[in-house]
């Protein structure tokens, strides 16, 4: 029966062999190792019998370059209250603890007890180039990030800004929508704390930059207008390149991965600011930087010697009733946050449901499209960075621009929107600036669609379909309805279909003017109606309907429209868009030379 001898066995024979005065050699050639292999099984069968012939690990168990085990055990510590730091924050918490370790020590401690899963470096790209100010407050980098919610589910935009030289956050502001006029007064926050930058870089935000507000149309945003007004150097990023602003998109990396992640979602905004204060603080002053030699921002930064007057425009500085709070010490830290106004006793004007009005100043952003609790109002992009105020209550939505109101919406706003309108700083409303009384003249624009009909309140009025596409203003006074070209030509005169106490809630209504008398008293002729349906008065072609063609049709030329009368019933009335004067009339081809006849009134 054949069996295998294991290591040890096969070594136990060797050490028999040389026992029984067989020579080393000899023993050694005979088991395929060295002389000093056979000595060293000698010494180990003497010292420890036959367990010293088991195979042994060459660890090398005291080596005198390797860390205490004390020293080892607190690295270990440090990384596991910190799984994000990695061997240079390590090396540097190490030596603020009074130990002196290499980064390459304490890799090798992370892997060799499992903390870091060892792998090959990743090489940066070549075509990169990294670059930085030469002194603080030469450039800021500001952006927006969108990474915070509060427990009840809404999301807050937090404003952020970094000094390109220090990496000082010079800005952490949380705003509920990052609009033009939260972001830049956030900006003329810190300028207020830190002093006025030099530059300024941004991507291509549209609170940032009219840069892609409208081909071919430059605008000025109000960012824009404050760091024009202060002399700032505004510099843009390209298109689709975040790497240009990379020191401030890795702060944002940090503030996710070191607040928001760990803390949130938060209570309540002031609670989120609150965080973000202390956030800041400790980032600025006791967060070491790796790209700072891990040191810290609030060592290498300093804010402007010589602060020089900040110029804040106007739509920024709308009195809401309350003085403004004294600017902080140049030397603080961290910029306050703008006071809450208290909202002022709701003694105003109500809506038939009871429902308070407010009033609200906005400045209209690039976009010409303006929210106010949850309603959309379009006011287009002519009125960009003008500041407007909105007369709001349960029934209409009011614009006013320089007290002259330009739109009349009805309001979506319910109790809810109002109260908290109120609780953010709007004021009690005054009078409605509707126009009063039933025979007030109203003015509204509509746009005529490709069938000739214009919206009017919940009904379709016609208009007339070679109208189609124009804008028209339709004037309503009394029981008649006007309809005005752009340029305040007459075109035709209707029924007016909306009653008249019902005709200032119509989206759009404006106070108008009567037209004024035009003298002269109707004309009477007559023409025989084409093939095609149509006749000529005045160089004006009328379209009167095939139907009656070959007909005799009595033509009505007032001083606004004409009113052709067929078989005793008015089958068209057109407006009057010729200046030419009446000279005769023509039935049929014998009549050529009849002249036409005045009559003060219509057949």
């Amino acid at each position: 029966m054949l069996w295998e001898l294991s290591v040890a066995e096969q070594r136990y024979r060797a050490v028999l062999e040389v026992g029984m005065g067989v020579p080393v050699t000899e023993v050694a050639e005979r088991y395929g190792v060295s002389r000093q292999s056979v000595h060293a099984w000698l010494v180990r069968y003497r010292q420890e019998g036959t367990a010293g012939l088991e195979d042994r690990s060459h660890q090398v168990h005291n080596h005198p370059w390797r860390i205490i085990a004390d020293v080892e055990e607190l690295i270990c510590e440090l990384r596991r209250g910190h799984p994000k730091w990695g061997p240079r924050r390590l090396v540097f918490e190490m030596g603020r603890r009074g130990h002196q370790v290499t980064r390459s020590t304490v890799y090798r401690t992370l892997v060799r007890n499992g903390l870091v899963e060892p792998k090959a470096r990743r090489r940066r790209r070549k075509d990169y180039r990294r670059w930085e100010r030469g002194t603080a407050m030469e450039l800021w980098q500001l952006d927006v990030t969108a990474s915070a919610f509060l427990t009840s589910g809404a999301e807050v935009k937090i404003v952020t800004g970094v000094d390109d030289h220090s990496r000082f956050c010079v800005l952490a502001k949380a705003v509920m929508r990052a609009t033009a006029r939260p972001v830049c007064l956030a900006f003329v926050e810190a300028m207020r704390v830190y002093g006025i930058p030099e530059e300024v870089l941004t991507d291509n935000g549209k609170v940032f930059t009219g840069r892609f507000h409208k081909p071919g149309v430059a605008v000025e945003v109000l960012f824009d207008k404050i760091c024009r007004e202060n002399g700032i150097t505004h510099r843009l990023t390209k298109i689709h390149s975040p790497t240009t602003t990379g020191k401030i998109e890795r702060l944002h990396q940090t503030l996710q991965r070191e607040l928001l992640d760990v803390h949130g979602p938060f209570e309540s905004i002031e609670a989120l600011q609150t965080a973000l204060d202390a956030w800041r603080l400790e980032y600025n002053t006791d967060r070491p930087h790796q790209s700072l030699g891990m040191n810290f921002p609030a060592s290498r930064f300093r804010p402007a010697s010589s602060p020089l007057e900040l110029r804040i425009p106007a739509q920024l500085t709308a009195s809401t009733g309350q003085p403004k709070p004294p600017p902080p010490a140049p030397g603080s830290l961290l910029a306050p946050s703008l006071p809450v106004q208290a909202a002022p006793p709701l003694n105003t004007p109500s809506a038939p449901d009871g429902q308070p009005a407010v009033e609200v100043d906005r400045v209209v952003p690039p976009s010409g499209n303006l929210w106010i609790g949850g309603q959309q109002v379009w006011l287009g992009p002519a009125l960009s960075g003008r500041q407007i105020t909105l007369w709001a209550d349960a029934i209409s939505l009011h614009v006013l621009l320089d007290g002259t109101r330009i739109k009349t919406l009805p309001s979506r706003i319910g109790a809810t929107e109002l109260a908290r309108l109120a609780a953010s700083g709007a004021r009690p409303a005054g009078p409605s600036p509707l126009p009063a009384g039933a025979g007030a003249v109203i003015e509204v624009d509509r746009t005529v669609n490709a069938t000739g009909l214009v919206s009017l309140a919940d009904q379709q009025v016609g208009v007339g379909s070679p109208l189609a596409g124009q804008r028209v203003t339709l004037r309503m006074e009394g029981p008649l309805m006007a309809v005005l070209s752009y340029d305040g030509t007459l075109l035709r005169t209707l029924v007016c279909p909306i009653p008249a106490d019902r005709r200032y809630r119509l989206r759009g209504a404006r106070r108008g003017r009567s037209l004024p008398p035009q003298p002269g008293g109707p004309i009477t002729v007559q023409r025989r109606v084409s093939s095609r349906g149509g006749l000529m008065v005045a160089r004006q072609k009328i379209h009167a309907g095939m139907i009656h063609a070959g007909k005799t049709a009595t033509v009505i030329c007032e001083n606004n429209h004409f009113r052709v009368v067929i078989d005793g019933e008015t089958a068209a009335a057109v407006p009057r868009t010729t200046t030419s004067e009446v000279h005769r009339y023509k039935a049929n081809a014998t009549d050529k030379r009849a002249m036409t006849r005045r009559t003060p009134e219509g057949p």
